[in-house]
């Protein structure tokens, strides 16, 4: 099993801390986030990891390389030296290096939670899903909308204004908080024609009108946290030390 660690993000609501320090390299509870997330995807059986790289790139690069040699597993490095290329455009840059017969995991390096991986990547494996996405009932500006049977119907971008349906409208649509967590089919990256610059919602919402099945994984009974802001980042911590297990929470 394969895993892609998003870690091109820059960080800037977090600076002065990323000014020199990647955002994936900010240190919760005496470790850095990319180390957390490694560390959880490897207990849930990943054996072979890429992480995308932007800031700070060759920080990136270096902590990858003792990443592998500390924990006994494969670490590439896909980097994004000119250009940060969003979700779709990290995932289909990085097509070669994800490609197998297993599901993958795509996960953000900045996201520390106690989700049951195992829990998601069996429901994904137990469906016809070509994605199933970590979601939940929580505020946000951004979130999928999904119908009755929690296939993906649409997107809300409450920040802009707009609401994005794959097909058409659908009444009664959940609307429900991406953890930024997804497992995917391998054939996903065959369908990706999207270039460039673009998030992997674009190309989700388009696969969903044709018929493909993007899935909802109700993650709302485990704790969740993003590192977005320095508050974010104490909550984060404050978490982390009230239940350290040691290993990867």
């Amino acid at each position: 099993m394969k895993a892609l660690i998003l870690a091109a993000g820059i960080g800037s609501r977090l600076s002065p801390l990323t000014d020199e320090t990647p955002k994936a390299l900010i240190s919760v509870a005496g470790t850095p986030l990319l180390e957390r997330v490694l560390l959880r995807l490897k207990a849930a059986g990943v054996k072979s990891f890429v992480v995308n790289a932007h800031h700070h790139a060759q920080k990136v690069s270096d902590f990858c390389a003792e990443l592998s040699r500390r924990h006994g597993v494969p670490v590439s490095v896909s980097r994004e030296d000119d250009l940060i290329l969003d979700t779709g455009g990290a995932l289909k840059k990085a097509a070669a290096l994800l490609r197998g017969r297993e599901p993958f995991f795509v996960h953000n390096a900045d996201v520390i939670t106690d989700i049951d991986l195992h829990a998601l990547y069996g429901a994904h494996r137990n469906s016809n899903a070509l994605v199933t996405l970590s979601v939940r009932a929580r505020e946000s500006g951004r979130a999928y909308l999904f119908d009755a049977k929690d296939r993906l119907v649409g997107h809300d971008d409450k920040k802009a204004g707009r609401t994005t349906w794959a097909k058409g409208a659908a009444s009664g649509a959940q609307r429900l908080a991406f953890d930024g967590i997804h497992v995917v089919s391998p054939s996903l990256l065959d369908k990706i024609v999207e270039g460039g610059v673009f998030s992997i919602t674009k190309t989700y919402l388009r696969l969903a009108a044709s018929g493909e099945e993007i899935r909802a994984f109700r993650a709302d009974r485990w704790t969740w946290h993003d590192v977005g802001t320095s508050e974010k980042l104490a909550s984060a911590e404050a978490w982390v030390r009230a239940n350290q297990t040691g290993s990867g929470t």
